[in-house]
């Protein structure tokens, strides 16, 4: 690869490439060759230079994203960048192919995943002393990608089918619910079909830090589909080990790390002179260093404490961060006038990265200036947005969109989508889980997290919101599998939710 040492190789780097990216209509992203793509248009990019680094931007349906490049290189019609996140919490390397080309990209992924999907099939079938029927990919998200798990059924002595999936990528804990949610869908429509009527089990195979997020999420399950499931986990050396879910008690009964005390937060003087600028619009998170503003739910600028005194850095990540100063003051205020314009509910173009840019942190602002939109039974404060549970077992470390009180004491975990996810009901019991063993130990008590408010010695409540036409097809056939300890809600809301948010159904999911 090209390494970028000093600003002058990352400015040859920027104009080279610039010149590659814009020379061709639309590009398809991956963090690596079998990561889900993003497609970007002209004008949905941006090179930079930023100090010594060249940082490349982009808009997606979710928002900005930026990266540290430290090298590159042209591979046929492809790019390759090393690159980093601004903060630097993770790396990748990007694979940037002309949307023209991705045809052909798919084909080289399809084999590659076609390929691992036969040697797991192989792999499976000698673990159960097994006869193979048949091996195949899933669906893949869009028509045309091939699919991201593996498709096994075999036949054991005695003529018992069963079924089993893996993935055929490189796949970590983050992937849990998305794994063990097609796996689900998949096995009951073999039960479903006149061909599939007899298979018996399910078998999950995965590397080792997604089988023990896997076993988790499995304990969240009802006891008919536990008693289906078995969880294996594939070795490096490509061996398979069975695997056991732990029982609820089990799981709820696990350590958890103590919560931050809750303390009351003043907001600096920036960020209490910039939130009075469009007080119905701006709210503000307190983070580990400082306070973070957003419009409607967008983050565009920060404040920070730097040798003893307060600094606002203000842009979204496409444009990068200013220092505010005497000199980039009407570079600011001309952003806010540009968020005013595109980020309300009446934009004239709905096009416009700020209107599409972050859509559940927009419904999640609305909510939390007045949850009792939502259930008039919710304290409407503390309410606790982004709220990070401690990570508990073998699960990610994902923040819960709001954790809320109501008045009778019982708290209530809501998930919010604005999308469709076929996860969402198990996305929402695994934050029920979380929530459920720090209130257990007493943690969010000790913490004071409602104040003097009584907590109620019950588990929490799961709230599932997404616009009436937002929630999958699969949703109600996946929230069924949930075990029904678990009391979970699903709130439809009017489409138009961002001038309003309107509750046109609540349902109890069981």
């Amino acid at each position: 690869m090209n390494r970028l040492r000093d600003s002058t190789e990352a400015e040859g780097a920027r104009r080279f490439l610039t010149a590659l990216l814009d020379a061709r209509g639309a590009w398809l992203l991956r963090e690596t060759r079998a990561g889900r793509g993003v497609e970007l248009r002209r004008g949905e990019w941006e090179l930079r230079v930023s100090g010594r680094a060249l940082v490349l931007s982009c808009w997606g349906e979710s928002g900005a994203r930026a990266w540290r490049v430290s090298a590159w290189r042209a591979e046929g019609e492809a790019l390759f960048l090393a690159a980093s996140s601004r903060a630097g919490a993770s790396r990748a390397v990007l694979w940037l192919v002309p949307r023209a080309s991705v045809a052909s990209a798919r084909e080289v992924v399809a084999d590659a995943r076609r390929a691992e999907c036969e040697r797991l099939a192989a792999l499976i079938c000698r673990a159960a002393c097994a006869r193979l029927e048949r091996a195949s990919l899933s669906a893949g998200a869009r028509r045309g990608e091939p699919g991201r798990w593996a498709r096994v059924l075999f036949r054991r002595v005695g003529g018992v089918r069963v079924a089993a999936t893996a993935p055929v990528f490189s796949a970590g804990a983050e992937e849990a619910e998305s794994f063990l949610t097609s796996a689900l869908l998949w096995h009951a429509r073999l039960g479903a079909s006149a061909q599939g009527a007899s298979v018996g089990g399910l078998w999950l195979v995965a590397p080792r830090v997604l089988a023990a997020a896997v076993r988790e999420r499995v304990t969240l399950l009802r006891a008919s589909l536990r008693a289906l499931v078995s969880i294996h986990e594939l070795s490096e050396e490509g061996g398979l080990t069975s695997s056991r879910a732990p029982t609820l008690d089990e799981l709820l009964d696990a350590h958890a790390p103590h919560l931050a005390r809750a303390a009351p937060h003043a907001l600096s003087e920036l960020a209490s002179g910039v939130a009075a600028l469009a007080p119905a619009e701006i709210d503000t998170l307190r983070v580990r260093k400082g306070e973070t503003l957003r419009y409607l739910g967008l983050p565009f600028a920060r404040v920070r404490r730097v040798a003893g005194r307060e600094h606002l850095w203000f842009g979204v990540e496409e444009r990068g961060r200013v220092l505010f100063d005497e000199r980039s003051a009407p570079d600011f205020l001309k952003l806010l006038a540009e968020l005013s314009a595109h980020r309300r509910a009446d934009a004239p173009e709905r096009r416009h990265a700020f209107y599409r840019a972050a859509p559940e942190a927009w419904l999640e602002a609305l909510l939390r200036r007045d949850v009792t939109r939502l259930d008039p039974g919710l304290r409407l404060a503390p309410l606790h947005a982004q709220f990070r549970a401690p990570r508990v077992g073998g699960g990610g470390a994902r923040p819960v969109d709001l954790l809320a009180l109501r008045r009778d004491g019982r708290l209530v975990v809501i998930e919010l989508k604005v999308s469709e996810d076929a996860a969402l009901a198990l996305q929402g019991a695994d934050y029920w889980r979380r929530i459920s063993t720090c209130h257990n130990a007493g943690h969010i008590k000790q913490a004071r997290l409602f104040g003097d408010a009584e907590i109620a010695d019950e588990l929490p409540l799961v709230y599932l919101v997404a616009p009436m036409l937002r929630f999958h097809r699969a949703f109600d056939t996946l929230a069924r599998m949930i075990r029904p300890e678990i009391e979970m809600y699903r709130f439809d809301l009017s489409e138009d939710w961002r001038a309003g948010v309107r509750v046109m159904r609540r349902l109890r999911v069981v």
